[in-house]
């Protein structure tokens, strides 16, 4: 039996299935997303979405969706949902009776004596989509298959409206036909693995609704156009493929294609491999370039400080892919020297290399060879901050003050009506302790390795100087922890997450008792079983709950919303602090997602999950961050098991 597998009970229940959605890649920045019981429920569904380089790379739908339609005495059974405001039309979720992802999503319907069943697959590192339609059984002897592609053509952060400026003819090809609706995009083919009739009739299908949308304030009716249908017969036991592609394909080689490909699919058979697969996903290979995607569907790929954050989960901690690691970590720093040696509104961000290339030389052992290729990088980042960058002024205690008006130079980076909701202005702690670790880690390599004894008398005194400063200016005596910035004000002593990197990172300004208290407070006030809240619940800030239009989301999403990817850090300092003596509440600890493997985005983790009780996911659903730091945490319960007490 498959480890994702849904029953018909569930499948025909809308309330319940619409909030289920499958995810496809084809790791070179294309997509397929939908629900289920593929209907689409947000702008960013659909089952063909690629880069569009005349469009800047950025990701355009073109197909939509396409409707099955089993037609037996001339009886049509549409297999396809729509909604349309209050209505859902047709209604083929209906004859769902199977979804299973084994490992590729497989749809088995039951109409009358016939039993249907379809399986999509997005070709790895092509822009291709096969979905090979099989009858399995069927109690007449004569029955046609028809599909209807909706199409799109536009961006998948927008949405599309009936238009004169559509061109509606079509491309004669082989066993099939090409589509493209507007300058600029490439050709999409729709083509079968056996020959078809095609009826060219081009119309609009008028206010398709996506619930998903409407329920967050968005803008949600499209108008997608239907430019005609394909018919074919099909036999009991026969299967027949639909390639949809930007190039054309030999329809003759699709039957083998879908075959070799579908082997080359990750296994979703438990938790673990559901978590390997969802993290192979989010690598995006668009030659030059290998880059990370920060989640499905709407983030973007190749984010600074993202990539920092989920590069070790990824690579290292998923199966030990080092030359992966390297390709990625290089290729960000030839992409972006800009925002690594000059400035960018991401205070910390750069710092992180610090903390990544110890991971590297944690897990190879070699730190002399990491030092030689990555030394160099993060000298010049170091040397950055130090001559100075715009919004980050490095003062005479050797701390780093982060302001810019009217922009959060942090990750907590939310705007409400064009204002930033946590501006965090003045000392910020996670930036100044990752400030501390990249100084004393120059120290430390340079001392065995470089002979650049200028930067290292440099980072000398700017390390002492925080060393002296650092635990009275941040230490909140009545709180028992960091404040989370110092600012023009004073302390702000809201308990938030981001003091963690005073304890999870190799090099702390502060003593391990002072450590000790810190994951105490974190622990009391902001773990939970779906990650670490943003904010103490007992701050009259906090907001539980990630729901409302999008004022109050954006509210929410720093003020008391948990995130998975902070449990990487709390569990890293625990065992840093305690060692083996953790390993249980860890597990206990990463144990609860894995009963989310069939909600929200199936197979993997959500971005954010409720402060509280019952934690509904929310956001991105996938998350490279969420991912990433769940198999590092799994992989430090492996490394310190043994010492288990």
């Amino acid at each position: 039996m498959a480890y994702l597998k849904f029953n018909k009970a569930e499948l025909v229940n809308l309330e319940y299935s619409l909030k289920r959605e499958l995810l496809a890649t084809n790791r070179a920045g294309g997509y397929s997303n939908t629900t289920i019981v593929c209907c689409n429920t947000r702008k960013y569904h659909g089952l063909f979405a690629v880069p569009v380089g005349k469009f800047g790379g950025h990701r355009h739908m073109l197909l939509s969706t396409a409707d099955e339609t089993l037609i037996q005495q001339g009886k049509p059974f549409n297999l396809g949902i729509h909604c349309y405001g209050n209505v859902y039309e047709p209604r083929g979720h209906k004859y769902i009776v199977d979804f299973e992802m084994s490992p590729i999503p497989a749809i088995t319907y039951r109409v009358g004596g016939m039993l249907f069943r379809k399986e999509m697959l997005f070709v790895p590192k092509s822009e291709q989509l096969l979905i090979r339609y099989t009858l399995l059984e069927n109690a007449s002897t004569s029955t046609i298959l028809q599909i209807k592609p909706f199409l799109s053509f536009r961006s998948i952060h927008a949405l599309t409206k009936a238009n004169p400026q559509a061109d509606t003819h079509f491309t004669k090809v082989a066993n099939g036909a090409g589509y493209r609706l507007y300058s600029g995009f490439p050709m999409l083919y729709l083509q079968f693995s056996k020959p078809c009739e095609y009826v060219h009739s081009p119309d609009w299908y008028h206010d398709v609704v996506y619930t998903e949308e409407y329920r967050r304030g968005f803008d949600c009716t499209e108008d997608l156009l239907v430019p005609g249908f394909f018919e074919m017969p099909v036999r009991k036991g026969e299967s027949i493929i639909l390639s949809a592609s930007t190039r054309q394909e030999d329809p003759e080689k699709l039957k083998s294609e879908f075959v070799r490909e579908s082997r080359n699919i990750d296994v979703r058979s438990d938790y673990d491999s559901c978590l390997k697969a969802a993290a192979s996903q989010l690598i995006a290979y668009e030659k030059p370039y290998t880059r990370i995607c920060t989640g499905f569907s709407w983030h973007e790929i190749g984010g600074l400080r993202e990539t920092l954050i989920a590069l070790p989960g990824l690579t290292l901690y998923r199966n030990g892919d080092v030359k992966l690691f390297e390709k990625i970590l290089d290729d960000l720093i030839k992409e972006n020297p800009m925002y690594l040696f000059k400035g960018c509104d991401q205070a910390e961000s750069p710092l992180r290399i610090a903390e990544v290339i110890q991971h590297l030389i944690d897990f190879t052992g070699n730190e002399e060879a990491v030092w030689e290729k990555y030394g160099s990088t993060l000298k010049k980042i170091v040397k950055s901050y130090v001559d100075g960058r715009p919004g980050v002024a490095l003062h005479a205690n050797g701390l780093l003050w982060s302001q810019k008006e009217g922009v959060p130079l942090s990750w907590m980076n939310a705007y409400v009506k064009g204002l930033p909701v946590n501006e965090r202005r003045g000392y910020q702690v996670e930036t100044n302790c990752l400030w501390y670790n990249a100084l004393c880690c120059v120290l430390e390599m340079e001392g065995k390795y470089g002979k650049s004894r200028s930067i290292m008398n440099v980072c000398k005194q700017i390390k002492e100087n925080i060393e002296c400063c650092f635990f009275d200016l941040f230490w909140v005596e009545r709180r028992r922890h960091l404040a989370d910035y110092v600012g023009e004000a004073g302390q702000n002593v809201f308990t938030r997450p981001n003091q963690l990197y005073a304890c999870s990172l190799k090099y702390s300004p502060v003593t391990e008792e002072v450590q000790a208290e810190i994951l105490h407070a974190v622990t009391r006030e902001l773990l939970t079983t779906r990650g670490i809240r943003t904010l103490s619940p007992k701050n009259p800030l906090y907001k539980s709950r990630y729901e409302g239009n999008q004022i109050e989301r954006d509210t929410a999403t720093h003020n008391g919303c948990t995130r998975p990817w902070l449990l990487g850090s709390y569990a890293q300092a625990q065992f840093k602090l305690y060692g083996g003596a953790f390993t249980r509440a860890a597990r206990e600890m990463i144990d609860g997602f894995q009963e989310d493997m069939n909600v929200h985005g199936i197979g993997s983790v959500a971005e954010i999950y409720d402060g509280d009780p019952p934690y509904m996911p929310h956001g991105a659903i996938t998350s490279a961050l969420s991912v990433a730091e769940i198999l590092r945490v799994k992989y430090l319960i492996d490394k310190y098991g043994e010492d288990e007490i």
